[in-house]
């Protein structure tokens, strides 16, 4: 059984039956059956039930966005913004798909030779809770204009939501077995990932899981795309505006709950303008309001799950034993719900959780650092490389930082991380491999042949 649960106040929204072993292989079938018809199906055409897609989300945008909140406790506003930015990457691959992947002429000795774009198959997508349409669609948009069809499993905690993106699909007027849900648990994974139709797996979610999932496929000689964790510096340096600085990164952390990725979670501040930034992020995090997620006026709801917001009060506290010092929030409140405050440890260092681990809530670590040497030096200090930014008033300097100095897939100067259709979306290090969004991230599942001709 899997189990959909309000976080705002733990109760049940509903249960949904797992799929049957039957089922899944039903299913499999009917997604490879559709590929064989799908990938002989002109780019105009699917260009047009993409749109349909688009078209579908954008009518539909206060259910689904009721329906993010109601899952998963992300502010109604975000969640509007999320269908929003959905339908904007329908729209781009629907426009650019087609020219992603036309062929590509390379003179050689031949009388002909070129590079060619097949699509493999059926893809299986595992996806997260977080961004429960966002994660799916900036799979799926690229994923099925490149001719593939699309198995997803969402997380247990969403399934609805994973229910409303197969019907969308549908109702834009796809074939069926293009794009379906699969509504099973983590233990039938790996079962999936080894059926001989499943052609390639992409995967968003913990490095954990990541390594589980890359570890089947490997056995198997499976593509996989990984988009994992992250523990995200922004290097704040002694001429940046510190204004607009702890604006966004209060932002940044905030976002979502703080539930995400490309969040910010480390802040390495030069020791100039240290005690003045923290004043300044310490005001802008507090004037912050915590509530009901429908409510509008709310800047953070809940965190999608107890268990998840105790993990993260666990790691809160016992950074404060090894030494940092809680300057804002820190504590579960009372009454119902996964709610978590805005909070902020200082005198963060090394061997804490707060400083080596993805702090996955609205939970701000800060660091102190000399200067611009040892912040970039403790800004690759991690594991992870997935996001980062510079604010520096310099922009010359911030650009040679982020483009030669911080080890991450992307890296932002005077702005906050986020992900854009036209932008290739990817880590290195233990944040993962393979590139989603862009010209690259439609390639990733694709045959790149080359065709010869004497």
């Amino acid at each position: 059984m899997l189990i959909s649960i309000n976080p705002s106040d733990s109760k049940i929204i509903r249960e949904y039956t797992e799929y049957s072993d039957e089922k899944v292989t039903e299913i499999i079938a009917g997604a490879e059956s559709a590929f064989e018809k799908w990938k002989e199906i002109s780019f105009g055409k699917r260009s047009r039930l993409m749109k349909n897609a688009a078209e579908v989300l954008r009518k539909r945008k206060d259910e689904l966005a009721g329906l993010m909140t109601l899952e998963m406790g992300k502010p109604i506003n975000q969640s509007f913004a999320e269908v929003e930015k959905c339908a904007w990457v329908c729209d781009y691959y629907a426009e650019n798909g087609e020219k992603f992947l036309e062929d590509e002429i390379v003179k050689t000795d031949a009388s002909k030779s070129f590079i060619t774009c097949q699509p493999l198959g059926v893809i299986l997508a595992i996806m997260p809770w977080n961004f429960p349409f966002w994660q799916v669609f900036r799979f799926a948009a690229p994923g099925l204009m490149a001719g593939n069809t699309g198995l997803l499993k969402h997380s247990s905690n969403v399934s609805g939501c994973a229910l409303a993106i197969e019907n969308i699909f549908t109702d834009a007027g796809f074939p069926k077995g293009v794009f379906t849900t699969l509504l099973i648990g983590s233990k039938k994974v790996e079962g999936v990932i080894y059926h001989k139709s499943i052609k390639g797996v992409t995967l968003t979610g913990s490095t954990p899981a990541g390594i589980s999932v890359a570890t089947a496929a490997v056995k198997v000689l499976k593509k996989v795309v990984l988009e994992l964790g992250g523990s995200d510096p922004y290097i704040i340096l002694e001429d940046a505006d510190l204004e607009a600085a702890a604006d966004s990164c209060t932002t940044a952390r905030l976002l979502n709950g703080g539930q995400s990725c490309i969040a910010a979670k480390r802040f390495i501040v030069v020791e100039p303008v240290y005690e003045k930034f923290v004043k300044l992020f310490y005001e802008k995090m507090k004037a912050k309001r915590m509530g009901d997620p429908m409510d509008g006026t709310n800047d953070l709801g809940p965190q999608a799950r107890e268990d998840l917001r105790d993990e993260l009060h666990q790691q809160v506290k016992l950074s404060q034993e090894l030494g940092a010092k809680i300057i804002l929030g820190g504590e579960i409140p009372g009454g119902e719900g996964a709610y978590y405050p805005p909070t902020i440890l200082v005198n963060v260092s090394r061997g804490m959780p707060a400083y080596h681990e993805e702090l996955f809530g609205p939970v701000a670590s800060v660091i102190k650092v000399k200067d611009e040497a040892e912040a970039i030096k403790t800004a690759n200090d991690t594991v992870f490389g997935l996001g980062a930014a510079v604010f520096t008033k310099d922009v010359k300097r911030g650009e040679e930082i982020a483009r030669n100095k911080i080890e991450a897939g992307s890296c932002f100067v005077n702005a906050f991380v986020k992900s854009d259709p036209r932008l290739p979306f990817g880590g290195v290090k233990e944040s993962g491999f393979g590139r989603e969004l862009s010209l690259y991230g439609i390639k990733e599942f694709v045959n790149i042949k080359t065709v010869y001709i004497k």
